[in-house]
C-alpha cells in the first residue's frame, strides 16, 4: 500500500502539505480533489518520484510499476500504433532482449528471449494497442498516420493511450479527460474500471470521478482527508462534516460569552469570587475552536436579453462544412461534414448537440455562430439575434498579445447598446466579478492559464447580453466551482442554448433535448445521456470487431529485421507458450461459467428487488467477461495452429509437437 507519515512538501517557499498523513490501499481507486494550487500535481510528482518530501515519510511498494501520461507534446514521425506499442515497457524490454539474443548467436538465449517477448504479449501488442487508440477517437484509417501529423489535443490522446498500454500497478491520470470528446470518456471510464490495479486521477469531471472511483482524497490547507465514496459522497459528507465544526464553534462561542459575561459581573464580588475565578480557569483550559473557513464561490450570471427574436434561427436545406487548406489547388470544393439540415432553433430551446468525434459538432456551431460560411443551403436568422460564442479554443475569440481589459474596452465600443459603462474604472470593476482584480487585468491574455482564458471568454460572453448562446466545450479548463456556477447561470439564462460539452454533469442540468451528429446528418436523440452513452459503447464494439476482422491474426512476427524467423526449436518454445497461456483462460472461463451457472440458480427464489437487481447487474458483467475471454481463448487456437504449422515446416514429428502442446 501507499502511506503518506506526517509528510511536508514544499514547492519553493510555499507549503502544500504541512505533516500530512494517509493510506492508499492496493486496488483502490482514488480521486484527489482540491483547489487550484492545493498541492495535487505535486503530490503526483511525489509519487512519482520526481519530486522528494520535505519531512515525514512516504512509503510505497518497491516493485510496483508506474504509469502517467508524459505531459510533453510528443513529436515523432513514428506511426501513432507504432509509438502507443512503445508505451508498454516490459514488451521494449523483452524486444531488446531479442535483438541481443540474436546478436550473441546464443541458441538457449534466444529462445528464452523469445519465450519472454511472447509472454509480454508481442502476439497482440498492435491489437491491443489500436484499440487503446480507436477507442480514445481516432478513425481506424488513422492508425498508420505519423504522430507529427495530429494536432496538440490529438498528440495528447497518444500520450494517454501510450500511459494505458503501459503494464501497471499504480496509475496517476492527472485530467486525463481535458481533450476529449464524449465519445471517448465514457470509453475510457469503461476501461478503467476494469483497471485492476491501484489508480489515483485528478479531474474537474464529477461524473467521472464518480464512475471510475470509490475513495476520495481531500487536500485543503495542507492536510490531506481521506473519504470513502466517490466524488458525490464526498460533497455530502464534508458538507455534514462543515456543519458540524460550525455548530461545535457556534455552540463554544455562546459558551465563551456566557462564562466571561459572568466574569465581568461577579469577578469584583466576594461572594462570586470562587465561582468567577473557576470560569476564568474554564476559559483558560478551553481548548478554542477555529472558525469554519471554505473557498468562497464564484458565481455570475447572463443579464436579462434585450430581445427575444422566434425562432432564433431557421437552417434550410443547410449543409456544414469547412473551406479546403491553403495548399490545395484552386478551385478546390470545401469539405462538407454535415449536410441538407432543415430545422429552427427556437426561442427558449436548451439543446445538447452529441455526436462522436469528427461528425461535426464544432463544425456546425462555428457556422451558425458565423465564423464559417454556409457551405449550401441558408440559415436564416431572427430579427435582433445577438449570439454569444464560447470557442473550443478560447484563442479562436481571443488575442494573446492583449490584456483583459483591452478585450473588454475594444467589446464595450464594438457593442454600445449593450446598457453597460464603458469607463475604465466600471470595466475593471466587472473583470473582477470574473475574479480578474489587480494587475491581472493588464496581463497579457497568451500567459493566463487555460482557466484563466475560459473565465474571460464567459466575462466577454456575459457583457454582450446575448439571446442565443452557443457553446463548444466551454468546460475544458473549468475547475469545479466554476462549472457549477456555469450550470447555475445557464439555469437562469432566459435565452436559448446550444451546447457541445463532454461533461454530462453539465448537459443533464442544463438541456431538455439533444440533437445528434451522426453519419453526415443532423436529428433529434430520442433518449437521454444514459441511452447515448449505451449508443457509444456498442458504436465501440462494433468497431473493434470491425477492426478484428481487418486483421485477423497471423503467423508471429519476428521483432528484428534482417532474419529469417525463429528456428523450430523456437516455435516449439513459442507453442508450449502458447498452450500454457490458453490453459490459463480456459481455467479463468471455467469459474465465470461455474459462477454464472451458481447465479442463475438463485434467480429463481424469491428475494429483495435489490438484491434481484443486484444479481442481475453481476449476471450481465459475467456474460461480458466470459464473451471477451472465450475471444482471447479462440485467438491463442488460431495462434497454436500457427505454431505447430512453423513446427511442422520445421520437420518436428507430429509426437513431438503434441507433446509440447500438452507439456502445460
Amino acid at each position: 500500500m501507499i502511506s503518506l507519515a506526517d509528510l511536508t512538501l514544499r514547492r519553493a517557499t510555499k507549503v502544500l502539505l504541512d505533516r500530512a498523513s494517509a493510506t492508499i490501499n492496493p486496488g483502490e481507486h482514488v480521486g484527489l480533489v482540491g483547489r487550484n494550487g492545493a498541492g495535487k500535481s505535486s503530490l503526483f510528482a511525489l509519487l512519482a518520484s520526481s519530486l522528494h518530501e520535505e519531512s515525514g515519510e512516504l512509503s510505497q511498494p518497491a516493485e510496483w510499476r508506474l504509469a502517467q501520461v508524459a505531459q510533453e507534446m510528443p513529436a515523432t514521425s513514428q506511426s501513432a500504433t507504432d509509438f502507443v506499442i512503445e508505451g508498454d515497457s516490459a514488451l521494449i524490454a523483452a524486444r531488446r532482449e531479442v535483438s541481443l539474443a540474436e546478436a550473441s548467436g546464443d541458441g538457449e538465449r534466444l529462445a528464452h528471449a523469445y519465450m519472454a517477448w511472447h509472454d509480454a504479449g508481442a502476439h497482440d501488442a498492435q491489437a491491443r494497442a489500436q484499440a487503446l487508440i480507436l477507442g480514445l477517437g481516432f478513425a481506424s484509417n488513422q492508425l498508420q498516420n505519423p504522430v507529427d501529423s495530429f494536432s496538440g489535443g490529438w498528440r495528447m490522446r497518444l500520450q494517454l493511450a501510450r500511459a494505458l498500454m503501459c503494464p501497471s500497478d499504480l496509475l496517476l491520470l492527472d485530467e486525463p479527460t481535458n481533450h476529449l470528446d464524449l465519445d471517448a470518456l465514457v470509453w475510457l471510464e469503461s476501461w478503467l474500471k476494469r483497471y485492476p490495479g491501484t489508480m489515483l486521477v485528478i479531474s474537474h469531471d464529477r461524473e467521472f470521478l464518480d464512475a471510475v472511483t470509490s475513495v476520495t482524497l481531500h487536500i485543503d490547507n495542507g492536510k490531506l482527508t481521506r473519504y470513502t465514496g466517490n466524488y458525490t459522497a464526498f460533497e455530502e459528507a464534508r458538507a455534514q462534516q462543515i456543519e458540524l465544526q460550525m455548530s461545535a464553534y457556534v455552540k463554544q462561542q455562546d459558551k465563551i460569552v456566557r462564562l466571561q459575561a459572568f466574569i465581568n459581573r461577579f469577578k469584583a464580588k466576594a461572594t462570586k469570587a470562587r465561582q468567577a475565578q473557576s470560569r476564568v480557569k474554564a476559559l483558560e483550559r478551553m481548548e478554542r475552536l477555529a472558525p469554519v473557513l471554505t473557498n468562497a464561490e464564484f458565481t455570475f450570471e447572463f443579464a436579462e436579453p434585450a430581445s427575444l427574436p422566434n425562432p432564433m434561427l431557421i437552417m434550410e436545406q443547410a449543409s456544414f462544412g469547412y473551406p479546403p487548406p491553403a495548399h490545395a489547388p484552386a478551385g478546390a470544393p470545401p469539405t462538407v461534414v454535415v449536410e441538407q439540415v432543415s430545422r429552427p432553433v427556437m426561442a427558449g430551446q436548451r439543446i445538447g448537440i452529441l455526436g462522436a468525434n469528427g461528425q461535426g459538432k464544432s463544425t456546425l456551431v462555428k457556422t451558425l455562430a458565423g465564423v464559417l460560411s454556409c457551405v449550401s443551403g441558408s440559415i436564416q436568422r431572427g430579427k435582433g439575434l445577438d449570439i454569444g460564442y464560447f470557442a473550443q479554443q478560447e484563442l479562436d475569440v481571443l488575442r494573446p498579445d492583449e490584456t483583459p481589459l483591452a478585450h473588454l474596452q475594444r467589446l464595450a465600443r464594438a457593442t454600445p447598446t449593450s446598457g453597460r459603462s464603458d469607463r475604465e474604472q466600471d470595466l475593471r470593476t466587472f473583470l473582477g466579478t470574473f475574479n480578474f482584480a489587480g494587475e491581472v487585468v493588464k496581463q497579457a491574455v497568451g500567459t493566463l492559464s487555460g482557466g484563466e482564458k475560459a473565465r474571460l471568454v464567459l466575462c466577454m460572453i456575459v457583457w454582450q447580453r446575448p439571446n442565443l448562446l452557443l457553446l463548444d466545450e466551454p468546460t475544458n479548463h473549468l475547475d469545479l466551482n466554476t462549472r457549477e456556477a456555469l450550470s447555475i447561470a445557464l439555469n437562469e439564462f432566459e435565452g436559448t442554448v446550444m451546447l457541445v460539452s463532454h461533461d454530462r454533469a453539465l448537459l443533464r442540468s442544463v438541456c431538455d433535448e439533444f440533437w445528434l451528429v451522426a453519419r453526415g446528418r443532423l436529428a433529434p436523440f430520442a433518449g437521454d445521456l444514459d441511452d447515448y452513452q449505451r449508443f457509444l459503447l456498442d458504436e465501440a464494439r462494433r468497431n473493434r470487431d470491425a477492426l478484428r476482422e481487418r486483421t485477423k491474426p497471423a503467423a508471429k512476427p519476428n521483432p528484428s529485421a534482417g532474419t529469417a524467423g525463429p528456428s523450430a526449436k523456437l516455435a516449439l518454445s513459442s507453442l508450449k507458450a502458447l498452450a500454457r497461456e490458453q490453459l490459463v483462460v480456459e481455467q479463468k472461463l471455467q469459474r465465470l461459467q461455474a459462477h454464472q451457472r451458481t447465479l442463475e440458480e438463485r434467480l429463481p427464489a424469491t428475494m429483495q428487488a435489490t438484491e434481484l437487481a443486484e444479481i442481475g447487474r453481476e449476471l450481465q458483467q459475467l456474460a461480458e467477461e466470459i464473451s471477451v475471454r472465450e475471444e482471447e481463448w479462440l485467438a491463442l487456437a488460431e495462434q497454436i495452429d500457427l505454431a505447430e504449422s512453423a513446427a511442422a515446416a520445421a520437420g518436428w514429428p507430429v509426437d513431438a509437437r503434441t507433446q509440447a502442446r500438452g507439456s502445460t
